[in-house]
C-alpha cells in the first residue's frame, strides 16, 4: 500500500489478454467453460460462430508472439510447489541447465515449479517464456517470465506448447501436468509430431505411473513396446538435457 492509500500491487485475475483487478475479479466462469457448456438457453447457437473469430485471434496472437522463439523445451510441473520445497530448486537448476544448453524454456507461466524453471532460465540469461491460461481462480504470470502470452482457450495454448517445443520435461505435477503428458504421448504415438522426447523427471514420483503403463497398459495389449519407449525416466538434470539435445540434433540432421 502506498502513502496515498493506493494498493500498488493489487491481486489480479487474467481473462485472456485482459487483466481484472479489485472488484472486477469476481467473475467465476471462464471463456472455455462458457464455450463448452451446452446447457441453458439456445442463444449459444447464434453466438458460437462469433467465438470462432476470438479463437482465430488467439491463434494469430500466439503465432505472432512466439514466431521468433529459439529452440525451446516445455517444462510442466505443479503450481503448488512451494519455494522452500526441494522440487522448486530442481526446477530452477533445470531451467538454468536448459538455458546454458541453448534452449529457451516454456512453461505454463504460473507459480510453483513453473516459476522455478522460468526463474532458473532467466537468471542464466536464457529466453524464459510463459503461456498463461484463464482460470476460475487467480494466478497470473510469474515475475520470471520474459515473454508472456495469456490464452482464453486451453486447446489454443496446447497447440503453442507443441508447436514451439522440441521436447517436454514433466516435473512432479497434478492433473494439468498429466493432461499435457498424455497429450504429447498421443501426438508422438500417432506421428502428429516428429521425434519429440518426453522426460519424466523424478523417478520416485513417476515410477508408479510408468510401472502401470508398462504392466497394465502394455501388458493388456493397449499399446506397443515402442510406445512405452517414448517415456524417459530420470533424476539427473544433465541426463534430461542430454536426451533433449540428442533428439534436437537428430531432428536438425534430418532437416
Amino acid at each position: 500500500m502506498s502513502d496515498n492509500g493506493v494498493d500498488e500491487h493489487p491481486r489480479e485475475k487474467q481473462r485472456g489478454p485482459v487483466v481484472l483487478r479489485r472488484g472486477r475479479r469476481e467473475e467465476l466462469t471462464t471463456t472455455d467453460q462458457r464455450l463448452l457448456d451446452s446447457r441453458g438457453h439456445s442463444d449459444w447457437v447464434h453466438t458460437d460462430p462469433w467465438r470462432v473469430l476470438r479463437i482465430q485471434a488467439e491463434f494469430v496472437e500466439g503465432f505472432g508472439a512466439l514466431a521468433e522463439v529459439p529452440s525451446a523445451v516445455t517444462v510442466f510441473g505443479s503450481a503448488r510447489t512451494g519455494r522452500d520445497h526441494p522440487e522448486y530448486q530442481i526446477g530452477r537448476d533445470l531451467g538454468r541447465a536448459l538455458a546454458e544448453a541453448g534452449f529457451a524454456c516454456i512453461t505454463g507461466g504460473g507459480p510453483g515449479a513453473m516459476e522455478a524453471v522460468n526463474r532458473g532460465c532467466s537468471e542464466a540469461g536464457g529466453f524464459s517464456v510463459g503461456l498463461g491460461i484463464e482460470l476460475p481462480f487467480e494466478q497470473g504470470l510469474n515475475p520470471w517470465v520474459d515473454l508472456g502470452v495469456n490464452f482464453r482457450y486451453f486447446f489454443v495454448r496446447k497447440t503453442m506448447f507443441i508447436k514451439y517445443s522440441q521436447a517436454f520435461i514433466c516435473l512432479p505435477g497434478g492433473f494439468g501436468t498429466l493432461d499435457e503428458l498424455f497429450e504429447a504421448l498421443t501426438l508422438v504415438q500417432t506421428k502428429k509430431v516428429t521425434k519429440f522426447p518426453v522426460v519424466l523427471f523424478g523417478t520416485e514420483y513417476w515410477q508408479g505411473l510408468y510401472d502401470w503403463v508398462k504392466g497394465s497398459v502394455l501388458g493388456g495389449g493397449k499399446v506397443g513396446e515402442k510406445d512405452v519407449d517414448l517415456l524417459y525416466l530420470t533424476d539427473d538434470i544433465e541426463d534430461a538435457v542430454r536426451i533433449v539435445r540428442e533428439a534436437h540434433q537428430a531432428w536438425a540432421d534430418a532437416h
